[in-house]
Order: structure tokens, then C-alpha cells, then sequence
């Protein structure tokens, strides 16, 4: 028990590395992922055509993984900022992240009709679709449970929990969207090929791996208990004042 905070101290050591990780994971999915559309399928556009549709993956990879992902993560790189601004920091990330997802989504949709096509009726819309309306769910309850002053800190500490646990949830499942849209796409791209090993394929397939492990790094951050951010002086003394409030019941920790 003595050396715990000392196996703490040593195990933050590490801890640069595997947020440097994420980001690089990240980044390279975005990357991938936008050379993609862009070498195999004809860039962007935004007049109805397929380079319209193009815009979708890169918007939700961008939005839905890499930004949602560092958006978790924020509670653990900024651990001497105060928690409102880490906070607030949180809450713009998930904006960004819900702006750019929805014009990926009005892409496809535009696409879609304008083309004729069906939507709604894969495997990877209906997930994607899951995925994208629990996020603004989550959003608006983390809004109203966590930046507005009013809200009761017994059920703060209620719904914490809850929001942490969906907040990772969610992260897979839009990790899970992404892979049945990366195999939906070589399939109707490359049906004939893609058992040839062809170098849109392996592109694919590389990107639905960096996903995976982005997922992977981000889980286990977010999860390990020696990065889990320390109690404040500020946040210590309002968690006394909160108990001696409520006599004896306990206040919400940091995610």
C-alpha cells in the first residue's frame, strides 16, 4: 500500500507515449481515410455525384472516431486544468464532432437521392444511424447534467456513471460503423478483385486495423487508473462540503 503512489508517479511516465499514440492513430486513420476517397474515388464534391458520397467516410471518421476519441481523452491529458474548463473543452470537442458527423450524414443522404438509392437498408446505416443518435443524446444529457449550474449534484453523481460508461459504448460502436462501412464499400467497389489482394483493398483493410487499435489505445487511456485525473484542492473541499450537505453521501468522482 506504501509504494501505490509511487507506482502511480512511475506508471504516468508512460503516459505521454500512449497519448501520442492515440493522436498518431488517429491521425492516420483520418489520413488514410481522406486519401482514399480522394486517389481511388475522385476527391469531393458536393453536387450529388459520387465524390459527393466521399465526403460521408471522411466526415464520420473525423467527426465519430478521431475527434469523439480525443474528446474522451480530454479529462485525462489536461489533469492540472481546472475541471470546468476541462469541461467546457469536453463539451466543444463533442460540437465539433456532432457538426462535421452531421454534414456526413446529409452528404450520404444527398447522394442517395439523388441517385435513386435506397436508404436506410444496410447493416452499417442502421448502426451508424444507432450510434449517431445516442451521441447527440449523450451530448445534450452531458450539457444539461455537467455545464449547467442548476443541476443537482445527487444526480450528477447518478448519472456519471452512466455517461462514462455509454461515452466508451459509443466509441465502439462507431468504430464498429466504420468497419461494416469499410467492407460495404469494397464491396461495391472492388467485388470482383478485392480476393486479389488489390491495393484499394489492402488500403481498406489497413485503415479498418488502425481503427481497431485507435479504439484499443483510446479504451485502455481513458481506463487505466494510474492516468485517472487527481482530486483538485477546489474539487476536494466542495466534495467535503457536498457530503457534509447530504450527511454522509458520497459526491461525484472525476471521470
Amino acid at each position: 500500500m506504501e509504494d501505490s503512489p509511487q507506482r502511480a508517479v512511475q506508471g504516468l511516465g508512460s503516459f505521454p507515449w500512449y497519448v501520442g499514440g492515440t493522436q498518431v492513430l488517429g491521425l492516420a486513420c483520418v489520413v488514410i481515410t481522406g486519401v482514399w476517397m480522394g486517389s481511388y474515388h475522385g476527391g469531393y464534391a458536393w453536387d450529388g455525384s459520387g465524390q459527393e458520397f466521399n465526403v460521408h467516410p471522411l466526415c464520420m471518421v473525423l467527426g465519430l472516431v478521431f475527434l469523439y476519441g480525443d474528446a474522451i481523452l480530454v479529462y485525462r491529458v489536461f489533469r492540472n486544468e481546472s475541471k470546468r474548463n476541462v469541461k467546457v473543452l469536453h463539451a466543444v470537442l463533442h460540437l465539433l464532432a456532432l457538426i462535421i458527423s452531421i454534414v456526413g450524414i446529409v452528404a450520404v443522404f444527398d447522394f442517395h437521392n439523388h441517385n435513386k438509392i435506397p436508404n436506410m437498408y444496410s447493416l452499417h446505416s442502421w448502426c451508424g444511424m444507432l450510434t449517431f443518435v445516442l451521441f447527440c443524446v449523450q451530448w445534450l444529457m452531458g450539457l444539461g447534467f455537467f455545464l449547467f449550474p442548476g443541476t443537482l449534484m445527487a444526480l450528477r453523481s447518478w448519472y456519471l456513471p452512466l455517461h462514462v460508461f455509454f461515452g466508451l459504448a459509443m466509441l465502439a460502436m462507431s468504430l464498429a460503423s466504420c468497419l461494416l462501412g469499410i467492407s460495404e464499400k469494397l464491396f461495391f467497389s472492388i467485388q470482383h478483385t478485392y480476393s486479389q489482394f488489390a491495393p484499394e483493398g489492402i488500403l481498406g483493410n489497413m485503415l479498418g486495423l488502425l481503427l481497431v487499435a485507435f479504439g484499443i489505445l483510446v479504451g485502455y487511456v481513458v481506463t487505466r487508473e494510474d492516468f485517472r485525473r487527481p482530486p483538485h484542492p477546489e474539487e476536494e473541499a466542495l466534495s467535503v462540503h457536498f457530503k457534509t450537505l447530504t450527511e454522509g453521501r458520497g459526491s461525484p468522482t472525476s471521470p
